[in-house]
């Protein structure tokens, strides 16, 4: 799952990362305070020195002498964790507090500075202690003053501490995770958008990325752009060489078809039927194969870059109508105005071309083509009144692969084509009986989420001839 999500993985490196510094912050802050709270501690003890070291004095065997004790009522408890002590050679003074023992001699004390240390002193307690030697001014020897608390109390207040900036760096380290995916949750909406704009060049080949990404993105949605452009190029050029090759087989094909003509005139019937046969096989491979080239050409087209769909079919039933069974038929159009479908322009004149040629080929008198712009999908049907085709062909028909009809010569597409075409651009094609008593033929693309203005007029009419 990380693998897959870069949000997964920004957001999990970001709670790790959160985590780990404030791991580091948090021993930081336990050092600094647990540090603070025995300079204090030490400030006091060391004032406590100070005191003896003023009231300090030797008597005759030069052994040292406190004149004035402490107010400290802690000095004068036996073993309640404050004590003091002078000593030299001649002997030692200590608190009351110090009862029968003694702390313990230092490794090494100094005469200009007073020395703060951790030792184990009596009564088996963890002292924190301050000691510094003196020399009084009518002796000859130095004297070492050391005062010392018991450091349980400092370690308390230290557990204390570090248990409620856990508590602290736990919220605070929820907050932060918060702020972290709202920041990876904006810094990943530019690729949302490159998102929705793909999935509009993927609808629309002539549409493009804007210029509207971070400095960070501009060179991908330049590079996309750049592919897309190359894109259509080969889409062009390869309509171009369908365009050519078809030309250039038809004019062979249609020679062919005269000599065999001519020789059946001439009484080689039987010897030529087989060659108009492979004649009109390879014409419909023809036929179906660019036609199928055609489709591929266009399986990532998704707007209709704004064709009006009335005004295709009235260009498509004007030139039906000219023909020997359109000049008969009623062609009844509704199409409501906001209705798209995302096939391109040329590719929707061609669809909508081959089904009107097929129910014209059927229709008795009347051909019905109709459309509705729902909030789920784009509908469009073609109906007529002719026979109808069964329901078991009509289920073969939306089997991938299956025929309703052989294209061939002059036929366009044909309706398996439209079939293939329908599906390169997403949409469903299904095949049933028509209110109008024939077939009818309902072609469906999910709504697009790509918004397009409709046109200016709903188109809305009735032809007779």
């Amino acid at each position: 799952m990380i693998r897959d999500s870069l949000r997964v993985r920004l957001l999990g490196g970001a709670a790790v990362a959160i985590l780990v510094a404030l791991v580091l912050a948090g021993i930081g802050m336990a050092w600094l305070f647990q540090r603070h709270i025995e300079l204090r501690e030490a400030a006091s003890l060391i004032r406590d020195g100070k005191l003896l070291a003023g009231a300090l004095s030797l008597d005759a065997q030069e052994r040292p002498v406190i004149d004035s004790l402490p107010t400290e009522s802690r000095y004068a408890k036996a073993a309640s964790g404050l004590y003091w002590q002078v000593t030299n050679s001649a002997g030692s003074a200590h608190s009351d507090s110090l009862w029968d023992q003694s702390l313990p001699r230092p490794r090494a004390a100094d005469a200009l500075e007073w020395r703060v240390e951790h030792v184990r002193g009596p009564f088996r307690e963890s002292l924190l202690m301050v000691e510094r030697l003196i020399e009084p001014a009518q002796g000859s020897s130095f004297v070492l003053i050391q005062v010392a608390t018991s450091d349980s109390a400092l370690r308390a207040a230290g557990r204390e501490f570090n248990r409620e900036m856990a508590a602290s760096l736990c919220v605070l380290w929820f907050f932060l995770f918060a702020a972290a995916y709202l920041q990876v949750k904006l810094g990943l909406r530019p690729l949302a958008l490159v998102k929705q704009h793909l999935e509009q060049l993927r609808r629309n080949p002539a549409a493009r990325l804007p210029a509207v990404y971070p400095r960070e993105i501009a060179p991908l949605a330049d590079a996309i752009n750049a592919l897309a452009d190359a894109r259509e190029e080969d889409l062009q050029r390869a309509r171009k060489r369908a365009g050519d090759l078809a030309h250039s087989l038809k004019t062979p094909l249609a020679a062919l078809a005269a000599q065999t003509r001519r020789a059946r005139e001439a009484g080689a019937e039987n010897a030529l039927r087989g060659v108009d046969r492979a004649l009109g096989a390879i014409g419909a491979t023809l036929e179906t194969e660019l036609a199928r080239a055609r489709a591929a050409a266009v399986r990532s087209v998704g707007t209709s870059h704004g064709a009006d769909i009335g005004t295709l079919l009235e260009n498509i039933i004007s030139v039906v109508e000219r023909t020997e069974r359109g000049e008969r038929i009623v062609f009844e159009v509704d199409i409501p105005t906001e209705l798209r479908v995302p096939v391109a322009a040329e590719d929707l004149t061609e669809l909508l071309g081959a089904l009107v040629e097929n129910a014209v080929r059927y229709a008795h008198r009347r051909v019905r083509i109709s459309g509705a712009a729902q909030a789920s999908a784009s509908i469009l049907r073609v109906e007529d009144d002719g026979p109808g085709i069964d329901q078991n062909r009509s289920e073969a028909v939306i089997v991938r692969g299956a025929r309703l009809d052989e294209a061939g010569p002059g036929h366009g597409l044909g309706l398996a084509i439209v079939n293939d075409l329908v599906a390169i651009t997403g949409g469903t094609i299904a095949f049933g009986r028509a209110g109008l008593g024939g077939l009818e033929v309902c072609l469906r693309w999910p709504a697009s989420s790509e918004s397009e203005e409709p046109v200016s007029r709903p188109f809305h009419w009735l032809m007779r001839r």
